[in-house]
């Protein structure tokens, strides 16, 4: 009997809560929170995904599902799936052939639409994708097989070797309209939230001890023409997909450090400026991009301080700097000893330092996946709580949607429509805490509470990530 009083009073306290409906009301919850909380997956090598070459369909989805449902377990919301690893598609493409990281076979069909599945899988977990392409590589081994109409056989003439690669040069006129071509054929053919770029403009070289290549790139250009060629292209990509569509996001991932030296006290062998010809400083300050990811792999407190570099970069450009994390170095070969917690406080510094928006890019989805070291755990258990919407970008629009219609009883908290809609965040209140309990699709309309709440908010989204003016209601 001392055992069943306890239970009777929770199950009338459920019931009752039950039976409860929710009101209008005057209170105002706290803004929904803000974090840009990304992962890249690549398919080059078969990185991230898929797995390996030659997987069925049904195996491929099942894996791109499983990304997708680590990354909603733990709260993150942007995918960065790379779609053209070397001249190449990761979707259905009139101008290049499929990629032989899907089946083994360069232009031959999985069977299905990757690209297109991905973000049907994405948002309707409320996940953003943003396709990532390498605007210039070729081929990553110049031996590897292709068909017929890859790029280094149909157009030969553009071609450059250089190491184990092959390369399009970008003095090319050729080679900087088709980067931009198969990108605006995917902006405005697929729903995707964003367009990424990362560091290869020109191919890294070998340097000797003094940071001097060890081969030159065979174009005959001084790396200043080089550097012109892909500022141009950065301008022309950013000014093209916004005239597509202005609401998707154009991310660019450099090399962490923009040039050896810069902040004073970092070193480098490699020189980004000269040797890969990326002035990224440059298209920060000038707003030729929508967020730039440098890739600061290094720890707090090294020569290469992560601290050091992020509030450098936060400083350069108005635009938000969310700065790639190697949580792929938890406990690897390159970085013994890296624990999980330098993730974390990587995490941290990335919402403390410098202006702007906050988030950050984990290189790379796979060690996600693997919670190597302990470090998804981590990060669900500290700093991935409760989920977060996408920052805005106010320097597009700042125009609200309208507030949406509201319904609550019991657990349950429904909405209508609001046409122009992207995403619908949901917060409610237990006690004096207010939370953020799911954010979701466009198509979603209602959801359920933990039980308990005391007042419930609905915020609309649209694609520029504006939110409206929150619809509250709290118990009557």
């Amino acid at each position: 009997m001392s055992r069943a009083i306890p239970l009777l009073a929770l199950m009338l306290m459920s019931l009752q809560a039950l039976g409860q409906t929710f009101g209008p009301t005057r209170e105002r919850p706290p803004a929904v929170p803000r974090e840009f909380r990304g992962a890249w997956a690549a398919c080059v090598y078969n990185i991230d995904w898929p797995s390996r070459k030659g997987l069925s369909a049904g195996a491929q989805q099942a894996e791109l599902r499983s990304i997708l449902n680590r990354m909603q377990s733990l709260n993150m919301n942007a995918l960065i799936f790379q779609v053209r690893p070397n001249a190449d598609a990761v979707y259905r493409s009139s101008i290049e052939p499929w990629s032989s990281w899907l089946t083994g076979t360069m232009g031959r069909s999985p069977g299905y639409d990757p690209l297109e599945y991905c973000i049907q899988q994405a948002h309707a977990r409320g996940i953003e994708v943003h396709a990532w392409f390498n605007p210039f590589r070729a081929l990553p081994n110049a031996s590897m097989a292709t068909s017929s109409n890859h790029v280094t056989r149909t157009n030969p003439s553009v071609i450059r070797k250089f190491k184990t690669y092959k390369w399009m040069d970008p003095a090319s006129s050729f080679t900087r309209k088709r980067a931009l071509d198969v990108m605006l054929d995917v902006v405005r053919r697929y729903d995707v939230d964003g367009i990424h770029i990362d560091d290869y403009f020109y191919p890294y070289p070998d340097v000797d001890s003094s940071g001097r290549p060890k081969q030159q790139f065979p174009d005959g250009k001084s790396p200043s023409q080089r550097r012109a060629y892909v500022d141009g292209f950065v301008k022309d990509m950013y000014a093209s997909v916004k005239r597509v569509k202005p609401w998707v996001r154009v991310g660019i991932s450099p090399f962490g450090i923009w040039r050896p030296g810069v902040p004073a006290g970092t070193t480098a062998r490699i020189d980004a400026y000269s040797h890969l010809s990326a002035d990224s400083r440059k298209w920060l300050a000038n707003g030729w991009c929508d967020y730039l990811s440098p890739q600061l792999y290094w720890r707090i407190g090294s020569e290469q301080d992560f601290r050091k570099l992020l509030s450098w970069w936060r400083s350069q450009g108005s635009r938000p700097v969310w700065p790639g994390i190697a949580t792929a170095r938890v406990n690897s070969s390159e970085d013994p000893g890296r624990p999980a917690g330098e993730i974390v406080k990587q995490v941290n510094l990335s919402r403390s330092i410098g202006r702007n928006w906050v988030g950050h890019v984990h290189w790379s989805m796979k060690s996600v996946m693997q919670n190597r070291g302990g470090v998804s755990s981590a990060m669900k258990g500290s700093v991935y709580q409760e989920p977060a919407l996408v920052p805005p970008m106010p320097w597009l629009s700042k125009k609200p949607l309208p507030s949406p219609r509201v319904t609550a009883s019991g657990t349950s908290v429904s909405w209508s429509k609001v046409s122009g809609a992207s995403k619908y965040a949901v917060q409610a209140r237990y006690g004096k805490t207010w939370r953020c309990t799911h954010v979701v699709s466009a198509g979603t309309t209602s959801v359920s509470l933990p039980p308990g709440a005391q007042a419930v908010a609905v915020t609309v989204v649209d694609r520029f990530g504006t939110g409206s003016a929150p619809t509250v209601l709290a118990r009557n």
